[in-house]
């Protein structure tokens, strides 16, 4: 027979077991795995009191989702406006979170909790953005409202996910470690909303921090700011706010970067953009005989090649127009070694040479020595030896291969081991490049007869391509014919920056001393170069606007 006792304690053990499974499920929920991702954040159910309420008297308030949810960054992104003594305290249960409130709440006062983006689902971190709550201690609401759009000073595009915020006039300034209360965040639009303001007046910034950021505390080094010049007064909705974010020029130099690299290479990175940069070895002074040096485009960066590495450290100098900025050390280890590679970079395109172009090679290093002797060109396989060798006279990293290139040709360049000779007596290993030259027809030129607004003033017009890059530009001051000749057909544009002090560059503002970036207007019509064609129009500059 069946031992029933036994099956009766076994059916006892397996429900403890599940009631069991089921609390500590309900406890503690976990991340769902597998399926499709979900890309929701958490709704809101209901909130208690409602949102808006007047009279407010409650201690506590209750929101609920729809899902389990967590709190991220709570000190970051929670706030309350204005500003308590004692803040309110959040708490999660279940799928509700409840904000047990201080006891010293003003009278006739209205109140805005911001979540920011503290709010998210447990499964995928989804964010709930510019969750707020609103209540009055008293019979009225503050209904006021400032609205308007965030865009990028350089490029014009619009800012999504940047704080606006602002801070009552009589605050001192942006600086500092206070963050702001009332705040919200652009939408993929570059529109943003502040609702519920008391009337006042105000400073308004719009802050794009860097990645690492959240803290809503400008970072100048790192982050980005926009700002209105003037306090603006809300007596009334103001909408049309215009913000542009601009990364502002560091006050003072510095050296931010200082490191001598795997291969030898010293590396320097500047906090600010020099003039006339250069860079002197002053102990021991034997380094610096022979030295060489390359600064990038806008001067905040350097490389120095040098033909001594047995220092164990060196005094170098950075100065700008003959005026000394710094002077930093540099170590290095006795055991310190060092790999050189001699491997170049050509100019082809997609394995395509621009048939108005040279075909150059670009080294990791300085080139003492080239010996052609050991290059063989494959012209559709028919070995050629009437190519030329050239040494660029502009840089010690660049040689240029001359040759009647033809079109439909494939070529193939071989470079057997020691074609090339850089510092230390470091040695190419064996390359190859192949590429084809691209016909003539592929490439246009559109010129451009140019019409100033003020011959007193100073314009930058520069021709950008698809990703507001540019790809050549013209300094002006009076009526001017630009030309952008034999380049890859394709869409082009013309922005032009008013160079108010005539330094041949796009200056950033400045928050402490109330300075916008310079202004820039971006050409409507398209530029674009058709394939074989020469085009010739006229661009007539505006003034600059507000």
């Amino acid at each position: 027979m069946p031992n029933l006792k036994r099956q009766y304690f076994n059916l006892i053990n397996l429900i403890v077991l599940a009631i069991i499974s089921q609390f500590f499920g309900c406890a503690s929920p976990q991340p769902v795995s597998g399926g499709p991702q979900d890309r929701t954040p958490p709704k809101v159910l209901s909130m208690t009191p409602k949102n808006l309420t007047r009279n407010f008297k409650d201690k506590k308030i209750i929101i609920e989702f729809d899902e389990y949810f967590k709190i991220q960054n709570e000190t970051k992104e929670f706030s309350i406006s204005p500003e308590l003594e004692k803040a309110p305290i959040l708490k999660i249960k279940k799928k509700t979170l409840e904000i047990t409130l201080p006891d010293t709440l003003e009278k006739n006062t209205t109140y805005t909790l911001n979540f920011g983006k503290a709010i998210a689902d447990i499964n995928e971190s989804n964010v709930i953005k510019n969750l707020s709550y609103v209540f009055s201690t008293g019979n009225e609401i503050d209904s006021l409202s400032l609205s308007g759009k965030v865009s990028n000073a350089l490029t014009g595009e619009l800012e999504k996910e940047v704080t606006v915020f602002i801070l009552p006039a009589e605050r001192d300034s942006l600086f500092g470690k206070k963050r702001p209360s009332i705040y919200t965040l652009t939408d993929s639009s570059g529109n943003f909303k502040l609702n519920n303001l008391r009337g006042g007046t105000y400073k308004v910034y719009a802050l794009k921090e860097a990645t690492g950021g959240g803290d809503k505390i400008y970072q100048q080094t790192s982050d980005e700011v926009g700002f209105i010049k003037e306090p603006i007064d809300i007596n009334k909705n103001i909408d049309s706010i215009s913000l542009k974010v601009f990364k502002e020029n560091a006050p003072d130099f510095r050296v931010i970067e200082r490191k001598i690299n795997t291969d030898g290479i010293i590396s320097l990175t500047f906090s600010q953009q020099l003039k006339k940069p250069s860079i002197t070895i002053t102990e021991p002074a034997s380094v610096d005989v022979g030295k060489l040096v390359l600064f990038n485009l806008t001067n905040d960066t350097a490389k120095v090649w040098v033909n001594d590495l047995s220092f164990d450290s060196i005094k170098v100098a950075i100065k700008d127009d003959g005026k000394l900025l710094q002077t930093i050390n540099l170590n290095r280890a006795k055991k310190d070694s060092y790999t050189r590679d001699v491997t170049p970079v050509d100019n082809t395109n997609n394995s395509k040479l621009n048939p108005f172009q040279t075909y150059t090679l670009t080294f990791p290093l300085p080139i003492t020595a080239a010996d052609a002797s050991k290059i063989t060109l494959l012209d559709d396989s028919i070995k050629r030896t009437n190519f030329v060798l050239i040494k660029d006279s502009t840089s010690f990293l660049k040689y240029k291969i001359t040759f009647p290139w033809k079109i439909k040709r494939s070529y193939d360049l071989k470079f057997a081991p020691g074609a090339f000779t850089g510092l230390f007596n470091t040695k190419n290993k064996e390359f190859s490049k192949k590429f084809t030259l691209e016909p003539t027809e592929n490439y246009g030129t559109r010129a451009l007869t140019v019409q100033v607004p003020d011959t007193a003033k100073s314009y930058i017009v520069e021709f950008i391509n698809e990703k507001k890059q540019a790809v050549k530009s013209f300094i002006i001051s009076k009526k001017t014919r630009v030309v952008l000749a034999n380049f890859p057909a394709g869409k082009y544009f013309v922005r032009v920056i008013y160079d108010e002090n005539r330094n041949g560059i796009w200056d950033t503002g400045n928050v402490k001393y109330g300075i916008q970036p310079e202004k820039i207007w971006y050409s409507p019509e398209e530029q674009s170069l058709r394939p074989n064609w020469e085009v010739e129009n006229t661009l007539i500059i505006p003034l600059p606007g507000n």
